[in-house]
C-alpha cells in the first residue's frame, strides 16, 4: 500500500455547456507524500481548481480514483466526503476567511468543536498551533486587528487544527506582499515537514514554486512534472 498522503489516478472532469462537453481535465495523476510540498502551476483557467476541488472532496471527477491516506475515498456518499473532509484535509486559501467576531484563538477552537473535541482540549490545541505560527501573543485579537500575514497565520494554523493528513492551498501568499508572503511560506513549509503533512499548493508564483519538493504544471488537461530546483 503507498503511503501517500494523497493519491489521483486517471482524473476525468467534463463540463456540458450550451450542448457542448469541455473536459477541463483529461486524465491527471499525481501522488503527495507526507512532508511533502507539491506545486501546482498552470495558466487561469487550466483546470488548477477544478483539480483541487476533486482533491479536497469537494467535487466529484467524471473518472478516476481518489485516495486520501491510503483510503479509497471515490465512491463515498456525501456524508463520508465531509467526514474525511473535517478529519483528513485542511484547506488555506487566497483570502482567510477567518469569522471577523470571533478571536484567533477562537477560529482554531471550532472546527474542532464542529470535529466532536472538548472545548478544554480545543483550546490547548489552539495555543499549541498559535505558538507554531509564531502568534501565542495575539490569540485574543480578532482579525481586523491583525495584519494581513498574520490573518493568514491563523488561517494556516486553522487548517491544521484537526490533525489533517493533507493540506490544499490555493493561492496561499496570493494577497500578501512580497515579504510577507516569503515570511508565511517558510513557515507554511515548516509546519508541513515537521507534521509530516502531504501538501498540494496552488500557485502563480513560480519563485515560491521552484522552492518547494516538486511542480506539477497542469498542461491540457493532464499534469507534467517540472524540476524544482
Amino acid at each position: 500500500m503507498s503511503d501517500a498522503m494523497l493519491e489521483m489516478t486517471g482524473i476525468v472532469r467534463r463540463f456540458e455547456q450550451g450542448g457542448a462537453v469541455l473536459e477541463v481535465l483529461r486524465g491527471a495523476d499525481l501522488a503527495v507524500q507526507p512532508g511533502e510540498l507539491v506545486a501546482l502551476v498552470g495558466p487561469s483557467g487550466a483546470g488548477k481548481s477544478t483539480l483541487l476541488q476533486i482533491a479536497g472532496l469537494l467535487e466529484r471527477p467524471t473518472e478516476g480514483v481518489v485516495r486520501i491516506a491510503g483510503a479509497d475515498v471515490s465512491d463515498f456518499d456525501d456524508g463520508k466526503r465531509t467526514e474525511v473532509r473535517r478529519r483528513s484535509i485542511g484547506f488555506v486559501y487566497q483570502f482567510h476567511h477567518l469569522l471577523p467576531e470571533f478571536s484567533a484563538q477562537e477560529n482554531i477552537v471550532l472546527p474542532q468543536m464542529i470535529a466532536g473535541v472538548s472545548k478544554r482540549l480545543a483550546k490547548q490545541r489552539a495555543d499549541e498551533l498559535l505558538h507554531m505560527v509564531g502568534l501565542d501573543a495575539r490569540g485574543s485579537h480578532r482579525p481586523a486587528r491583525l495584519s494581513g500575514g498574520e490573518q493568514q497565520r491563523v488561517a494556516i494554523a486553522r487548517a491544521l487544527a484537526n490533525a489533517p493528513s493533507l493540506l490544499i492551498a490555493d493561492e496561499p501568499t496570493g494577497n500578501l506582499d512580497p515579504h510577507t508572503a516569503d515570511h508565511v511560506f517558510a513557515m507554511l513549509t515548516a509546519i508541513v515537514r515537521q507534521a509530516r503533512v502531504g501538501a498540494l499548493v496552488a500557485t502563480h508564483n513560480m519563485e515560491l514554486a521552484r522552492r518547494m519538493d516538486r511542480i506539477l504544471e497542469m498542461r491540457d488537461g493532464i499534469l507534467v512534472e517540472q524540476t524544482a530546483a
